[in-house]
């Protein structure tokens, strides 16, 4: 659901830029408290990952397509402000240098895709784990139910957008009804991504995942005249913990890197040709009349190709591992710094930082 220019008018897509900065400031500051020694790579590779599965367009109906947004996998693996700087790096990679998602429209793809997608996933999935049973079976259904609600969100969310200042004058509840209804089609293959994705760490480093922290583990129960009780605190000093105890994360970012790679750089050529949800509404509903030409359209990855390239396969491949490498060394940049902000304000770094590497 990237958004062209021309789509939203100027004083909208304006100030839909001014809430979208403020939500980056209000996040730089709240992922403070998210990244540490461990994370930020993570999130590094969270942002790469996200690119490349974005490349992978699904069919959901006869000539519509859709990719993952990525709101609601971002803010369960590295949480909800750290998630918000993922999809920001990897629309304002797309828009500069492939030219997916309008430059002045920038702000309205990062407040739709990447606050909402967030806000709304992050909240229905602490909601749900709240309420379940602490297991990873729960914590993955209830990563499904919550990347199934963020998409539809986000198409009603740009609805309002549009309501408020599209350049077209069409009836606001056609473009509601068909917006929500294709996008809740794309709303189930995100589920299904996310869902395995985040089950697929939680078998094998639930440590990683922010959305669960706290959540996995019940306090020791004592049966106590046929009653379950809460079993007493430990009365003794705790040992140290020894430093093997804290696992590497070398040999998890390497293998995650990889897939991104593959993905982007090969599965990518398989993705379905046909126009995504918004694409498809727009050609339907009369939306795209005033669609302006992108500003980065003779970047020489427009269009998720390299330009001197003929063979299609190639091309789109290379051009694929490009925006991973790119999206993971500036996402890892940006949240290394914040992870230093952090520090410098403690006077030094984090308790365990040299265990963690």
């Amino acid at each position: 659901m990237h958004v062209p220019d021309g789509f939203i008018d100027a004083p909208v897509s304006v100030a839909a830029g001014v809430f979208a900065a403020g939500a980056v400031a209000v996040s730089l500051r709240g992922a403070r408290r998210e990244l540490d020694e461990r994370t930020a790579p993570l999130a590094g590779l969270v942002a790469a990952f996200i690119f490349a599965v974005q490349m992978l367009n699904f069919p959901v109906a006869a000539g519509t397509s859709g990719h993952l947004m990525g709101g609601a996998l971002a803010a369960i693996l590295v949480g909800p402000y750290t998630a918000v700087l993922c999809l920001s790096v990897v629309l304002l990679m797309q828009g500069i240098f492939f030219a997916d998602g309008g430059l002045t429209a920038l702000g309205v793809n990062i407040t739709v895709m990447g606050v909402v997608t967030v806000v709304v996933a992050y909240g229905v999935f602490r909601l749900l784990t709240g309420l379940l049973p602490r297991t990873r079976r729960s914590a993955t259904a209830s990563a499904f139910v919550a990347a199934l609600v963020s998409v539809p969100a986000s198409a009603a969310a740009f609805t309002l957008l549009y309501w408020i200042g599209g350049t077209t004058d069409i009836p606001i509840g056609k473009v509601f009804t068909a917006m929500v209804g294709v996008h809740v089609l794309i709303g189930i293959g995100e589920a299904v991504i996310t869902a395995l994705t985040v089950g697929a760490v939680l078998a094998v480093r639930p440590d990683l995942v922010h959305g669960v922290q706290g959540t996995l583990t019940a306090p020791l129960k004592l049966r106590v005249d046929g009653e379950l009780v809460d079993a007493p605190a430990p009365t003794r000093e705790p040992e140290p913990e020894p430093v093997t105890a804290h696992r590497s994360n070398r040999g998890f970012l390497i293998t995650g890197l990889v897939s991104a790679f593959l993905l982007a750089g090969f599965v990518s050529f398989y993705a379905s040709a046909s126009p995504d949800g918004l694409e498809r509404v727009a050609a339907d509903q009369g939306i795209d009349e005033k669609v302006e030409e992108h500003g980065a359209a003779d970047s020489p990855l427009a269009d998720y190709g390299v330009g001197d390239i003929a063979n299609a396969r190639l091309s789109g491949g290379l051009a694929g591992v490009i925006g991973v490498s790119a999206t993971v060394v500036v996402g890892t940049g940006v949240f290394w710094v914040v992870r230093r902000r952090r520090e410098d304000e403690r006077g030094g770094p984090a308790r365990s930082d040299h265990e963690n590497v």
